[in-house]
């Protein structure tokens, strides 16, 4: 027995005065609202009501119990209002994972925009370079930077994430600018930790492939780090364009082999599959696409050289 749907059918016998009218009421037979009510003084183990022919009244219990049903059914009522509301207009706690460059670079200035657009949202970023699970962690939504994305996930394509060499201008200068990726072999390459200890970066030109292993003293698990070491002129880094793209254009790093293509990853955005995610996730999904679906300008390729003065490399 659906015992609130008994309740309901309890509460419009009374209001009705009769199983009839409620039956109406109710758009069921009179025989069905008599089953309802049957069945909850089963479970209740004390009548309701008493009927007779001509009338119905409330027993002392049945009195009592329907002023509970309707405060019960009032408070399904507003329930589903706040529900409605929630799923109408975006309000509420929004839970948001992502990489750490892509977090703190590209989306964290989106996320400003939403927030003033969307005043009664809450927004709680959490910035971690691991696969996270979103049903397990409880996350609402997420960026994925990958080729395989979780079945259970709704995804929806962002720019693509490219990946750089670079290095500062001083170490440049020091040791020249690389014609070959091979060259890179008799260089510091600074391990980003997430990456594992034998990580190779593998540069491609038309159907060439070149594995280069990454030998250096430092290595972290910190994108931001890296990019910090290269600029101190401790070797050269591989990172992707969302933590690059700002120190390229100031000239803080300069791009090596840029005829040589890294390789690129997807981003998406992600959500779990729900049969109607609520008004927050499908807004700030949507803003997101809209921003960051296309490439962004430091995701453009740049000039090799680029912030350094060509007459200080070696000829």
């Amino acid at each position: 027995m659906d015992k609130l749907r008994a309740m309901e059918v309890f509460v419009a016998a009374v209001d009705a005065g009769s199983f009839a009218s409620a039956a109406t009421a109710l758009n069921v037979s009179a025989v069905m609202v008599g089953k309802y009510i049957q069945a909850l003084e089963t479970l209740l183990g004390a009548r309701l009501l008493e009927r007779t022919t001509r009338r119905q009244r409330l027993t002392e219990i049945g009195a009592v119990y329907v002023e509970r049903c309707r405060d019960v059914l009032a408070s399904v009522q507003t329930a589903d209002g706040v529900a409605e509301a929630l799923r109408a207009q975006p309000q509420g706690t929004l839970r948001v994972t992502a990489p750490v460059s892509f977090g703190a670079h590209r989306l964290t200035p989106v996320i400003g925009d939403y927030l003033a657009a969307h005043p009664q949202v809450r927004i709680d970023l959490n910035l971690n370079d691991r696969i996270v699970d979103l049903a397990e962690e409880g996350f609402d939504c997420g960026i994925r930077m990958s080729r395989t994305l979780d079945g259970r996930l709704v995804a929806r394509a962002l720019a693509t994430s490219r990946m750089y060499a670079v290095a500062s201008p001083a170490w440049v200068a020091r040791h020249g600018m690389p014609a070959h990726p091979s060259e890179l072999e008799a260089f510091p390459l600074l391990n980003f930790a997430l990456w594992g200890p034998s990580h190779v970066w593998r540069f491609t030109r038309d159907d060439e492939t070149v594995d280069v292993p990454v030998r250096g003293q430092f290595g972290t698990n910190n994108g931001q780090a890296l990019l910090s070491a290269a600029m101190a002129g401790i070797g050269v880094i591989m990172q992707a364009d969302a933590l690059l793209g700002p120190a390229i254009a100031a000239g803080h790093v300069v791009p090596l082999l840029p005829d040589w293509q890294l390789p690129t990853r997807p981003v998406h955005i992600v959500r779990l599959a729900e049969t109607g995610p609520s008004a927050k996730v499908r807004s700030f999904v949507d803003y997101v696409v809209s921003r960051l679906g296309q490439p962004s300008p430091e995701a453009s390729r740049p000039s090799a050289g680029a912030g350094i003065d060509r007459r200080r490399l070696p000829r």
